[in-house]
């Protein structure tokens, strides 16, 4: 029995549901620690700019406690492994230096890539590259969550050997399946879109990068008569979006994870035109929902997921390639669905936990 610490800020809605999959496998002793979790009660989203609380279980299912509650020194001395979400705080930092003088290994999973996420140049880059060289040479194994992700380890000189693929996943079979118990027609209805017109559906945070602007120009630019364009979240930009916005463009406001599934079953396609964006888990959601998906090609997820079989990629950025895969994507859209939904299949918890178990192994074989 391998006895698992995993670190991470708060308790996370895509992770629950992994971590209790992970919980329930035999040979692993999962333990999590949060650095908080009173976000579980509810909390302003910056994003969003609305106060939030998920409407799924975050804690039920695996054993876990806060820093608070517990002692970071002695949680480690008891693992046999540690597992990182990130080394974005100062407690994640100091359990690198914990782990290491307890001879503890630790396995670091994170989001960076490249494009979204480059080192940048000058000295603020040559720092940031000394910063990370330190924090990599505290780790034993590297947990990627895509291809971008494991290329940004290799370009920072770690072994091909020493990185293992644990996919950023989402709870594949809990979308589909409340997907097709969702009352498409009742939806469509409380949302006074007309029957028989495409549906083109953003959902995510109305933030500056991820470009919601860009989609309604492109929008506007579709032969006549146009899909309707269905934006479903909220943040800083909802106000200037609403303004610029004509007839045929719908407002949802912000929809929690339970109703999710119900906006992406309508849609003929979802759209992420994000000029960075590190995966983008909303693209495994709607895909496991049988929607077709467009996004930019700075989008993490478009190198493993999407492509002319399952949607389609567009320059970041350029509102005339959109509109384009916009025409494209809808024209095919129940057989690019049927794929997506196949595609994202293999992308699930099954493959996190058997890469999870393949560094666990490795670490464990280069024990001193």
């Amino acid at each position: 029995m391998t006895r698992l610490l995993y670190l991470v800020s708060h308790p996370i809605q895509y992770q629950a549901p992994l971590l209790r999959r992970i919980a329930a496998e035999p040979g692993i002793d999962l333990r999590v620690i949060f650095e908080r979790k009173d976000t579980v009660q509810g909390y302003h989203d910056p994003g969003f700019g609305t106060q939030v609380r998920w409407d799924v279980d975050l804690l039920g299912g695996y054993d876990h406690a806060t820093m608070a509650e517990t002692s970071l020194e002695s949680e480690i001395g008891r693992a046999d492994a540690v597992w990182m979400h990130g080394w974005d705080s100062s407690a994640r930092l100091k359990a690198l230096g914990l782990a290491r003088v307890r001879g503890r290994p630790v396995l670091m999973r994170g989001e960076n890539q490249d494009q979204a996420m480059p080192d940048g140049p000058g000295p603020r880059g040559w720092v940031k590259r000394r910063y990370l060289a330190w924090i990599f040479r505290r780790c034993r194994a590297f947990l990627a969550i895509g291809t971008a992700n494991g290329d940004y380890y290799l370009r920072r000189g770690i072994g091909k050997e020493r990185i293992f693929s644990m996919p950023y996943a989402v709870d594949n079979q809990a979308f589909a399946e409340r997907a097709a118990g969702a009352d498409g027609m009742a939806l469509r209805r409380s949302l006074g879109i007309p029957d028989g017109l495409p549906v083109v559906l953003f959902a995510g945070k109305f933030q500056r990068r991820k470009r919601p602007d860009l989609l309604l120009d492109a929008w506007k630019t579709l032969a006549q008569p146009r899909p309707v364009l269905l934006m479903v979240g909220d943040g800083e930009m909802r106000a200037e979006l609403e303004a610029w916005a004509e007839p045929g463009v719908v407002f949802a406001g912000f929809r929690n994870q339970g109703e999710l599934p119900g906006f992406y079953a309508m849609a003929d396609a979802f759209v992420l035109p994000s000029e960075s964006e590190p995966w983008g888990l909303a693209v495994n959601e709607a895909m496991a929902c049988g929607t077709a998906v467009v996004v930019s090609d700075q989008v993490g997820a478009a190198r493993d997921l999407v492509d002319e079989t399952t949607g389609a990629v567009f320059p970041a950025g350029d509102a005339a390639a959109l509109s384009t895969a916009l025409s494209q994507v809808i024209a095919r859209s129940d057989c690019l669905g049927a794929q997506a939904a196949e595609r994202i299949a293999g992308w699930d918890f099954e493959a996190d936990v058997a890469g999870l178990k393949q560094a666990l192994a490795f670490v464990e074989e280069r024990r001193p």
